[in-house]
């Protein structure tokens, strides 16, 4: 997809009915299901918030930047992610959380970029956050300069992402699960899975149409 494709397509991005839930779960672990929206609530989750961040490259070709987190004793250590973290009491809203973690990770400055809408909470079981997506562009390719939490940065056509190919399933062990099964996508050879693969598979029916 080109860049002007993309563009094209953002005043039918904000009206058009969000996939929710469903389109989440296509890319849900087994571990996300057990949980509804009562059990999510009685948790008091921490609320958290990313940016998906699309641009165009060299070719004017349709990007988005995944990062992939540094290694740390933690339970989302060295996963692939969108830029982003949790709330701050010093931000007004959770757009600003979005962007501001951007600008910390990944160096994106906040005023260039063009919020094109907010995209359905997914919950996270391991760590108890309820992280809320934002999908905005940039016109130019920006500069990114990681800090340390991310070990570093993963440039993906969207072309690529709207490949069915680019599904899969692998078998993990971490450190709350054992030898399980989760869909996944695969993307410039990172698996990408868990919340941000469920991020992606909305991102993903948002962009298809």
């Amino acid at each position: 997809m080109k860049f002007n494709q993309f563009k094209n397509k953002i005043a039918s991005f904000k009206t058009k009915e969000l996939g929710g839930l469903s389109a989440q779960f296509r890319l849900a672990p087994e571990l996300r299901l057990k949980y509804d929206t009562d059990k999510i609530k009685a948790n008091n989750p921490r609320k958290a918030a990313v940016l998906a961040l699309f641009y165009p490259n060299e070719k004017e070709e349709a990007m988005f930047v995944l990062t992939e987190r540094a290694s740390y004793k933690g339970t989302h250590s060295a996963q692939i992610s969108f830029p982003g973290g949790k709330n701050d009491k010093t931000d007004k809203n959770l757009e600003e959380t979005a962007l501001r973690e951007a600008f910390e990770e990944v160096g994106v400055i906040p005023k260039k970029v063009e919020i094109i809408r907010e995209l359905t909470d997914v919950y996270i079981p391991p760590s108890n956050f309820l992280a809320t997506p934002f999908i905005g562009f940039v016109d130019e390719k920006p500069t990114f300069i990681t800090n340390y939490e991310v070990e570093t940065t993963i440039e993906v056509l969207v072309e690529d992402l709207l490949n069915e190919t680019s599904l899969s399933t692998v078998n993990l062990t971490t450190s709350y699960m054992t030898n399980v099964d989760v869909p996944c996508f695969k993307l410039n050879g990172y698996v990408v899975w868990g919340a941000t693969a469920m991020m992606l598979s909305e991102i993903k029916e948002l962009l298809k149409y």
